[in-house]
């Protein structure tokens, strides 16, 4: 019997000085930029891994990095609660716009909203909305109950979700300083995400359970029996008639499927490969193919979130994180060792999952 053919073959590797902690594709997917638990950021292009060094290592982390929708802006928080943000240009290195100082304060997470070029930050028990284009803050939000531990944005853009301790808090772009709406978890949410139509969100949390609400709805469907905290989340972007939600615990994936009547809840199936834990989790875009990376050194490609394709290595002490490229032709993960690896989708590969 033939070999069945490799869905991704590798294209470069290269070598930052520490831990990969975050990745971040620009919009178009031409380029890369990586950071690490020093501070550096560099950016690749995504076909050569030719770099450009953004931040020097700074002797402190840098945990979180995004492009803004319209890939004219780079932001990178971290340890100091320092955010940078370079602007992006086709015909020069990025070039630093602003330095938002926030002392005492970790920021490790941001995502900029969908469409316009404001970016949110979870600083501390507060967000902060902060506008790129007229340089200033937005709005400030309180969430009171703890740290905020994620945020995302609703796909629409109408609204701003903040998760940490006992819930998870919404508020509406349209009027911020109306009260949020609050969906109650009774434990820590450390890991929130929304699907891509905005019809569910889903929130992973530290009870070791998983809670997924239809947006407007505020009962939610409870999964219970992980191993551990619910760390990693991803939504199918494939255009599917029902949804299809991967998570993680410990060293185990477990992918949700929502049944086409709401009594029915969701049917689940364990992806039972990793040997250590599950450190990210992505599927290619408008797929349903599947990645997960882990400590153990592996990456998993899953065929249709249910069987093992391939599986891809590059990183000896382990994955940290990984990121598809927007347009899925490159996938990219980071390293405990610093390791940064970019696969290419390969032509046997073009339409899977």
């Amino acid at each position: 019997m033939p070999k069945p053919k490799p869905l991704l073959t590798p294209t470069w590797q290269t070598l930052l000085t520490d831990y990969v902690t975050a990745l971040a594709w620009s919009p178009a997917g031409t380029h890369l930029a990586v950071a690490s638990a020093v501070g550096e950021v560099v950016l690749f292009e995504a076909k050569t891994g030719i770099s450009v060094e953004v931040q020097p290592p700074q002797g402190h982390s840098t945990d979180a990095l995004a492009f803004s929708a319209d890939g004219r802006f780079l932001a990178a928080g971290g340890q100091t609660g320092r955010v940078s943000i370079w602007q992006i240009t086709a015909a020069a290195a990025p070039q630093l716009l602003t330095t938002l100082e926030h002392p005492r304060v970790w920021v490790d997470t941001l995502q900029w909203h969908p469409q316009q070029p404001e970016l949110a930050l979870g600083l501390g028990r507060y967000a902060q909305v902060w506008d790129a284009a007229a340089q200033e803050v937005v709005t400030t939000l309180d969430f009171e109950a703890s740290s905020v531990l994620d945020l995302a944005w609703h796909p629409s853009g109408n609204a701003l979700v903040l998760a940490g301790n006992q819930g998870v808090k919404s508020w509406q772009r349209e009027d911020w300083d109306n009260d949020p709406e609050v969906r109650e978890t009774g434990r820590a949410s450390g890991s929130i995400a929304l699907s891509p139509d905005g019809q569910y969100l889903a929130a992973g949390n530290n009870d070791r359970t998983l809670l997924v609400w239809a947006w407007d709805n505020p009962y939610p469907w409870q999964m219970q029996g992980f191993p551990g905290k619910v760390r990693q989340l991803a939504w199918s972007t494939a255009q599917e008639k029902t949804p299809l939600l991967a998570s993680s615990s410990a060293e185990g994936v477990v992918v949700w499927t929502k049944a086409p009547i709401d009594d029915q809840g969701w049917t689940s199936q364990v992806l039972d490969l990793h040997r250590a834990t599950v450190t990210a989790l992505a599927f290619q875009p408008r797929s349903r193919l599947l990645a997960s990376a882990s400590e153990d050194g592996w990456v998993c490609l899953w065929h249709k979130a249910t069987q093992i394709a391939q599986i891809l290595e590059g990183a000896a002490a382990g994955f940290s994180n990984l990121a598809w490229s927007p347009q899925g032709n490159y996938l990219g993960a980071g390293g405990c060792g610093g390791e940064v690896v970019v696969w290419a989708r390969t032509l046997a590969g073009r339409g899977f999952g």
